[in-house]
C-alpha cells in the first residue's frame, strides 16, 4: 500500500461503537447503570484459562477496536519498523545473565540474535568456580523459549527452578495471557518432560530436599494466591496436598525458602502486615509452623542460621527495623532476642544469612549501602560508592557455604 493510500485509508477509518445495552444493579446501596456491562462475558473467570471461548459478539468488537486502530495507524508502519530497529540496535540481542554458582553447576539465562524468549541454561562449574561460557563443559539448554514457543500465539516463561540434586527443573510457562501459570517438569539430562502437569499456579515452585517433592501457589477463581500446595513426583496434581490456606482475600501468599536450604517459608502479605510459616525442607509433610501471628502495620521476613532464625523486623516501634535472633525450635514473638537495634534514619532494606556471614541492605542518609557481618567476631565492613546519587543492590544467589557476594550497582557517571 502507498503512503497516500495509507493515509486516506486512516482518514476513511470509522471508529466501532459498542452498543447500549442497559444494566442496572444496586452496590451498597446504590442503584448503577452501565451501559456496557455486557463487554464484562459472564463466564470471564473460565475465559482467563480459554480465551477461544470468549463470547462471539464481545470478540467481534474487540477485534473491530484493533481493524480501526491499525488502519488509522497505517501510515505509522514504516516509522514504527524504523524505531524498532533503533531500539533493537541498541540493546545486545545475544545477551545473558551471570551465571550463579550452585553446587556443580552454575545456571544462568541467555538470549540468542533474533530471538525473542529466554534460553534458561546451565553450565559445569569451571576452574574458577563460576561457570563462564568457554572456561568450561558444553552447553546444557533446559529450557529453549524460541522452541517452546513456536506456533503458539502467546508464551511466557513465568518460573524456573532446578531440584537440590540437579537432575530436575520444575517450570512454569503462561500460554494465554491470563497469569495462570502451567507447572511441569523435566529431565535434566534426557530433556523429556516428565508427566506431571500442574495447572493454575502463580507460577514460582519450592523444593524440598529430597528432589522429589515441590511447593507452589494455586490462584483461586479470582485469580488470587491464597493456597500453598505439595506436590509428588508422578502423582497427579488431583492429588496434591493443600499445605495453607489464606481465609483474608485482602492478603497474598507467596512461598520461598532459606538461602541455607533448610525451610520452606510461606508468607501472607499485604503492603503494611505480613505472616510467615516455615516447613523443614527435610520433612516436606510436616505442618507448617507460626512465627509470629499477623498483627496490623508488623513486616518481618526470615532467614536460617545454624539453630537459629534471623528475623527482620519492625516490632517494638523500630519504624527503619531491626533484626531479632530466636532459637529454631521455638521462634515464637517472645523468644526473639535483639542482635541489630532500631536506629532512626537507618533503614534496613533487606537481608541475606550465608553459613559465616550475614549481608544487609540499608540506606541512611538518603545513600543504599552493604554491610558484611561476619559471625565469628562481629567484625563488619560495608560497600558504598563515593557518589552524591547512585542505585545499589545484592542478590544472595544460591549457595549458603560461600564468602562471595555479588551486589549491583548504578549511577549518573
Amino acid at each position: 500500500m502507498s503512503k497516500t493510500n495509507q493515509t486516506s485509508t486512516a482518514n476513511t477509518a470509522t471508529p466501532p461503537t459498542a452498543r447500549k445495552q442497559p444494566v442496572k444493579s444496586i452496590q451498597h446501596g446504590v442503584e448503577l447503570n452501565d451501559d456496557y456491562a455486557w463487554l464484562r462475558d459472564a463466564n470471564w473467570q473460565q475465559v482467563m484459562r480459554e480465551p477461544e471461548i470468549l463470547s462471539a459478539d464481545i470478540r467481534a468488537h474487540l477485534e473491530a477496536e484493533n481493524a480501526y486502530s491499525k488502519a488509522i495507524m497505517a501510515d505509522t508502519e514504516h516509522l514504527q519498523a524504523n524505531l524498532f530497529e533503533e531500539l533493537k540496535g541498541r540493546i545486545k540481542e545475544d545477551d545473558s545473565s551471570v551465571p550463579a554458582p550452585d553446587g556443580p553447576f552454575s545456571y544462568y539465562s541467555s538470549y540468542v540474535t533474533g530471538g525473542q524468549y529466554p534460553l534458561i541454561c546451565r553450565r559445569s562449574r569451571d576452574e574458577n568456580g563460576i561457570g563462564e561460557s568457554g572456561k568450561n563443559g558444553s552447553e546444557t539448554v533446559m529450557i529453549d523459549g524460541n522452541v517452546e514457543a513456536k506456533d503458539k500465539t502467546y508464551w511466557a516463561l513465568r518460573g524456573a527452578s532446578h531440584s537440590p540434586n540437579h537432575k530436575l527443573l520444575a517450570y512454569a510457562v503462561d500460554e494465554s495471557g491470563s497469569g495462570r501459570s502451567t507447572i511441569r517438569l523435566k529431565d535434566i539430562i534426557s530433556g523429556e518432560d516428565l508427566p506431571d502437569v500442574i495447572a493454575d499456579t502463580s507460577g514460582g515452585s519450592v523444593w524440598a530436599a529430597d528432589s522429589s517433592t515441590f511447593f507452589y501457589v494455586k490462584l483461586d477463581d479470582n485469580h488470587r494466591p491464597l493456597n500453598v500446595y505439595r506436590h509428588e513426583i508422578g502423582t497427579s496434581a488431583d492429588d496434591d496436598v493443600l499445605v495453607y490456606e489464606e481465609k483474608d482475600t485482602g492478603f497474598y501468599v507467596s512461598v520461598g525458602e532459606t538461602q541455607s536450604g533448610a525451610f520452606i517459608i510461606i508468607t501472607a502479605a499485604d503492603h503494611q502486615t505480613s505472616e510467615l510459616q516455615v516447613i523443614s525442607a527435610a520433612d516436606p509433610a510436616a505442618p507448617a509452623r507460626l512465627i509470629a501471628q499477623r498483627q496490623p502495620g508488623h513486616e518481618y521476613s526470615l532467614e536460617h542460621h545454624g539453630d537459629d532464625f534471623l528475623i527482620l523486623t519492625n516490632s517494638g516501634g523500630a519504624e527503619d527495623f531491626r533484626i531479632c535472633r530466636a532459637g529454631v525450635n521455638d521462634p515464637t514473638q517472645e523468644n526473639w532476642h535483639e542482635i541489630l537495634p532500631h536506629q532512626p534514619g537507618r533503614l534496613l532494606i533487606d537481608f541475606a544469612v550465608f553459613k559465616d556471614h550475614y549481608a544487609r541492605l540499608e540506606r541512611e542518609n538518603s545513600l543504599p549501602r552493604v554491610v558484611i557481618h561476619r559471625f565469628a567476631d562481629g567484625e563488619e565492613h560495608s560497600i558504598a560508592f563515593d557518589e552524591e546519587a547512585y542505585s545499589l543492590g545484592m542478590s544472595a544467589g544460591y549457595e549458603y557455604d560461600t564468602t562471595a557476594l555479588r551486589f549491583y550497582y548504578s549511577s549518573m557517571t
